[in-house]
């Protein structure tokens, strides 16, 4: 036994020796592992971080661009947090796509520690965004204004007018029984005018509203400057100051002149005695066009006129029924724009969609090309008709848009909506308004898309 027990001295630190080296080896990777799940842990919550500031730059710049559509984004970094340890900044830039689109490019970073000059987290978003507008106009002017006379009649739809409003003989807007909503920014000022032209009148320019004779207004009337309140009721004027001038409906003329497919010239378009054409989606049509006896014209989609377009004795323009709820544009270059007369009917489609009939001409130097016009190109252009309907021409569900000029309407017949610098109805008969104006009213800019960008 004795010998035995000798044989086993050492034998413990023999074990250990071999043991230690592993218990080491296993601490040391126990040790790593949890260094880098706390790396990991940390990272992740540097990115979340970095996130909530990219969400909180999106929140943000739609705030921003809600109250000022023009808003291009931060110039320096926003610090969103900072607690000593960890700090969150963010930066917009804005693009504007179109007048009704936007992206918002929002990035967040997170710091940690708050003196790194390089962010730990990046994380960039893109947002697109779209612009909605409210309203419910039937009837839109510019800076020229409305001007009624003899029996004309507004019947069903509320009226926005930026510039002024004059009524004679039996002209009426609205019914006792239905009364109509209308807004008068009298944005006629300087006058005579000058390249500051068109302003909002201030106190001491007169009234925006004349009426004469039995003329009358049922409705809700708010017009700046306006004190007289005679010949108005249902409940008359409400209030004297807070209209603000609207902007015209947009439409892009750019991207329908881009989109040009076909080109056809304007005999080749024309028709008479009881021939039929089909003019093709994104067509252009160079020169004149005439439609008239009985004429019956299909349109597939958006036609450009680089002439005028005139359309009389029962010719009809029908909006194809493939199009469904898509509305095309007639979009006419001519100085004298678009005529329509004797019974000519803008036909819609099965879906009860109609045109919307815009013309460009000015009589600024860039015509028709302007995308813009102000001073006294515009005081000159309000007052030229470039689309004229008389003797009984209808289309209840097309908009007649004159961009810088004037609508002028004789006699009756049904009419989508009418916008236009200057509107005037006159002679006989009601005028009875089914379409409303889109792009009228307030516009919001709503989140439209939402896309991370790895750029």
């Amino acid at each position: 036994m004795a010998v035995t027990q000798k044989n086993q001295r050492g034998f413990v630190l023999i074990s250990l020796i071999v043991i230690l080296p592993f218990l080491i080896l296993i601490a040391s990777h126990y040790f790593q592992l949890a260094t880098s799940s706390y790396n990991l842990a940390h990272k992740d919550q540097l990115h979340t971080q970095a996130q909530f500031g990219t969400d909180a730059s999106i929140d943000y710049a739609v705030e921003q661009i809600n109250a000022d559509p023009d808003w291009p984004g931060t110039t320096t970094p926003i610090e969103l947090h900072n607690d000593g340890v960890t700090k969150v900044t963010y930066e917009v830039s804005v693009t504007n796509n179109s007048t009704t689109s936007k992206t918002i490019n929002a990035t967040g970073y997170s710091y940690s520690p708050v003196s790194r000059s390089t962010p730990n987290s990046t994380v960039k978003i893109k947002v697109d965004l779209r612009a909605v507008t409210t309203g419910n106009f039937s009837l839109v002017t510019g800076v020229g204004g409305l001007y009624m006379s003899n029996s004309a009649k507004i019947l069903g739809g509320d009226v926005h007018v930026n510039g002024e409003i004059s009524m004679s003989n039996s002209a009426q807007i609205g019914l006792s029984s239905n009364p109509v909503n209308l807004s008068v920014a009298h944005q006629t000022c300087p006058n005579p005018a000058d390249s500051s032209y068109p302003q909002l009148c201030g106190g001491g320019n007169g009234e925006p509203i004349d009426i004469n004779n039995t003329a009358h207004i049922y409705g809700d009337v708010k017009a700046n400057n306006q004190v007289s309140g005679s010949g108005m009721s249902d409940p008359g004027l409400t209030a004297s100051s807070g209209v603000a001038a609207l902007p015209l409906p947009p439409h892009d003329r750019a991207a329908q002149k881009a989109a040009i497919a076909t080109e056809i010239t304007g005999s080749a378009a024309s028709c008479s005695g009881s021939q039929t054409k089909t003019w093709a989606a994104n067509t252009k049509i160079v020169g004149n066009v005439t439609l008239s006896n009985t004429c019956q014209v299909t349109v597939l989609g958006d036609v450009w006129i680089t002439g005028n377009l005139t359309s009389s004795n029962s010719t009809q323009i029908k909006v194809s029924d493939a199009l469904g709820s898509t509305q095309p544009n007639i979009m006419i270059d001519g100085s004298s724009g678009a005529t329509f007369s004797n019974s000519t009917k803008l036909v819609s489609n099965a879906s009860g969609t109609g045109f919307q009939v815009i013309t460009y001409r000015s009589d600024a130097s860039c015509s028709p090309d302007c995308s813009s016009v102000t001073g006294t190109d515009l005081y000159n252009s309000r007052n030229d008709t470039t689309i004229s309907l008389s003797n009984s021409a209808e289309g209840p569900d097309t908009i007649f848009y004159a961009r810088w000029t004037r609508v002028q309407v004789n006699n009756s017949g049904q009419i989508g909506a009418l916008v236009g610098q200057t509107v005037q109805l006159s002679n006989s008969g009601t005028i009875t308004f089914g379409t409303s104006v889109p792009g009228t009213g307030e516009t919001f800019w709503v989140i439209d898309g939402y896309r991370r960008s790895f750029e």
